[in-house]
């Protein structure tokens, strides 16, 4: 994902790709290539850089300890959230007229397996899962705020380059996608044997009275402390 990336933006930087090309239009015919091309292409360094990380990090855990499912995840994904992106039109809270816009960038994609992981987590009710989740809930937490737009947020002179419907229906698309998958390739959480009520071992037993032969001292009782001589006072005044 990573190599597909870098190369679409080599591609931009050697005016290969100009424009709008590849990129995802809402509600126009010639923007549906986008839902394929867009999450390969990025604006600028800052941009491409910005979601290098979250990618690099949210494709290992979902390959980790999701890999019945994450080729499942990954296509289902990728395609619902740049259809749900293309058939949503141009939004423009606070201006005059909509923005119409190209919209590119692997945002969309890093906001479903964010929401996927940590969705997943919560309906499996896995230990391990629930801790992968955390994880991601810990260090991706501040993704919530990007699913709205920055004009509800800040005063600006210009409308946001940055796609909040991207965002919005990633997040939709992992959380479907958590719950439809909840009981797919279902792990059982382990019990080790030494859980059970009626749990023995010999070896364990035989370690233990070794200890208990090696080790005499550890296991006399200490000498009573004596009372303190108030206490004693007080035994005899309400003997008087």
């Amino acid at each position: 994902m990573l190599f597909a990336m870098w190369i679409g933006f080599l591609l931009q930087n050697l005016g290969l790709i100009e424009n709008c090309d590849g990129s995802l239009i809402p509600l126009v015919p010639e923007g549906l290539k986008g839902v394929i091309f867009s999450p390969l292409l990025h604006g600028n360094l800052e941009h491409i850089a910005g979601n290098s990380i979250p990618i690099a990090v949210l494709f290992f855990l979902l390959y980790q300890f999701y890999p019945k499912l994450a080729n499942n995840v990954l296509f289902w994904g990728w395609i619902c959230t740049g259809l749900i992106v293309w058939l949503l039109p141009p939004m423009n809270f606070f201006g005059q007229e909509p923005v119409y816009t190209c919209i590119i960038g692997a945002s969309g994609i890093v906001y479903m397996l964010a929401f996927f992981i940590f969705f997943s987590g919560i309906f499996r009710k896995n230990k391990t899962l629930l801790t992968v989740a955390l994880v991601v809930a810990l260090y991706y937490g501040s993704l919530i705020w990007g699913i709205f737009p920055e004009e509800l947020f800040y005063k600006l002179d210009q409308p946001s380059k940055i796609s909040w419907q991207a965002h919005l229906s990633g997040a939709i698309v992992g959380l479907a996608l958590a719950l439809i998958f909840k009981n797919k390739h279902r792990e059982k959480n382990k019990k080790f044997i030494w859980e059970f009520p009626n749990y023995y071992s010999e070896k364990d037993d035989k370690l233990w009275q070794e200890y208990l032969e090696n080790h005499p001292e550890h296991f006399t009782e200490e000498p009573k402390l004596k009372k303190d001589n108030i206490w004693e006072r007080l035994d005899e005044i309400r003997k008087k």
